[in-house]
């Protein structure tokens, strides 16, 4: 059976604008809202895991790439959606969680992570080795060469794990990969950026020349067809406060080398928060992966805050789930996810904390105390009836849908919706049947 990620570059080939969003969240909510929004949609869904979410030894989640398939299937399985329109796709896998120490150590744990990624049925690879390792001139910039040498050696191994896969599964889906780097670590920059540097062509292309020549040089040169993608900066990122734009004019020289690479699409990393214009400009530009994290998790958090706020009015102090306190005061208990990130005064790092498009905060949404808080506001709200110009006040889009008689005014169904309102602006851009999807 064909990589329907295959396929996507065929039709773009044949004329067609088509991209496709890459939803990267380990978020139970985030998936199920993704899913139920998708399920109007006869197409696949791509949802990826980073290498810090998941790997050999649990990431921040917990979950190795099989326990990552599992929990996506079982979402999947409970909103009745199937498990052959998911796409498992791996972010930076390579030896980033790794970089502290020496090459022969990170490229072997990067070489398991790939393998279990293969084995598990993750079907588009990031090969990332684009980070230094332990050992690296700490004075000059990792080159090409090192970059494209160490992804070949992952490439070898995905491809004896896929053999080594189809000896029980003849049937799998052979995977396909995305190469380059041109992005910070996951989840947005540390930096406030007056401007960004957007690739350029001659670096572009040294990427794919030296790519090719290490696949050649390492037998593989027949699975060049399967990558289909680089990373590139396009001019588009997001920080703690500001979010760069995508402008097409300062994009369009990279964009247009495109032309003499047909079988090649862009990956834009960083895409959270643009605005649906800009994305559908992404895609039409050549930028056909979009991929999104910190913005779907904020998108729930907005949702939960909102709940917050109507718990405020209608339920008893001693009541309350008090979902906002709660976060803030696990936060300042556990500050390891955020204090490297937001700065300033403390005044800033509180407002950070809630509000930054890093949004930090994401981190901690699977503890107990904060899965147990959110148990509680959604028991609170479904107890109570919201009158309606309340849910208006403070969740204007949800209010047009509950009475209009599309939305449930169900406290998990609200919130929900939240996340379907971001992701339907990635539909918008990569979609040609958007319009005649039911949103309206």
């Amino acid at each position: 059976m064909k990589n329907s990620l295959l396929s996507l570059t065929e039709r773009r080939r044949e004329g067609f604008k088509l991209g496709i969003p890459s939803y990267c969240t380990a978020n139970e909510l985030v998936i199920e809202a993704i899913l139920e929004q998708s399920k109007r949609f006869d197409e696949h869904v791509l949802i990826e895991g980073t290498a810090n979410q998941i790997n050999q030894f649990g990431g921040y989640t917990g979950m190795t790439p099989e326990d990552f398939r599992d929990y996506v299937y079982a979402i999947a399985d409970k909103v009745n959606f199937e498990h052959d329109r998911i796409i498992l796709g791996a972010d930076h896998f390579g030896p980033l969680v790794w970089s502290d120490l020496n090459a022969e150590e990170a490229m072997k744990n990067a070489k398991d992570l790939v393998r279990l990624a293969v084995l598990a049925g993750f079907t588009k690879i990031h090969l990332d080795t684009s980070m230094k390792l332990k050992g690296d001139s700490e004075d000059e910039r990792l080159s090409d060469e090192v970059i494209a040498e160490r992804s070949a050696v992952l490439l070898e191994e995905c491809e004896k794990a896929y053999q080594e896969l189809l000896k029980t599964k003849p049937d799998s889906i052979r995977p396909v990969y995305v190469i380059g780097s041109e992005v910070p670590i996951p989840g947005g920059s540390q930096e406030e950026e007056d401007t960004l540097q957007v690739t350029s062509v001659s670096d572009f292309e040294n990427t794919l020349n030296m790519y090719r020549r290490k696949f050649e040089e390492h037998g593989m040169s027949s699975r060049w067809e399967d990558v289909i993608a680089v990373v590139v900066q396009p001019g588009v990122e997001f920080g703690d406060k500001d979010i760069h734009q995508y402008d097409c004019n300062a994009a369009s020289e990279l964009c247009a080398v495109l032309k003499k690479y047909p079988n090649i699409m862009f990956e834009g990393h960083s895409t959270d928060y643009q605005p649906p214009k800009k994305l559908r400009e992404m895609v039409e530009d050549g930028i056909a992966i979009l991929k999104v994290g910190p913005a779907l998790t904020f998108s729930l958090r907005e949702g939960l805050f909102a709940l917050s706020m109507i718990e405020r009015e209608l339920i008893p102090e001693s009541k309350r789930a008090n979902f906002i306190e709660t976060l803030e005061r696990i936060m300042l208990e556990n500050p390891s996810n955020w204090k490297k990130h937001y700065h300033g005064s403390d005044e800033d790092k509180r407002i950070a904390r809630k509000y930054s498009y890093s949004d930090r905060c994401r981190y901690y949404f699977s503890l107990p105390e904060i899965k147990s808080a959110i148990t509680k506001l959604f028991a609170n709200i479904n107890s109570i009836e919201i009158p309606a110009g309340m849910l208006r006040q403070y969740m204007p889009v949800q209010y047009r849908k509950v009475r209009d008689g599309k939305l449930s005014m169900k406290a998990e169904a609200l919130v929900k919706d939240c996340v379907a309102e971001l992701a339907d602006d990635y539909n918008y851009a990569v979609k040609t049947n958007y319009i005649i999807g039911g949103i309206f």
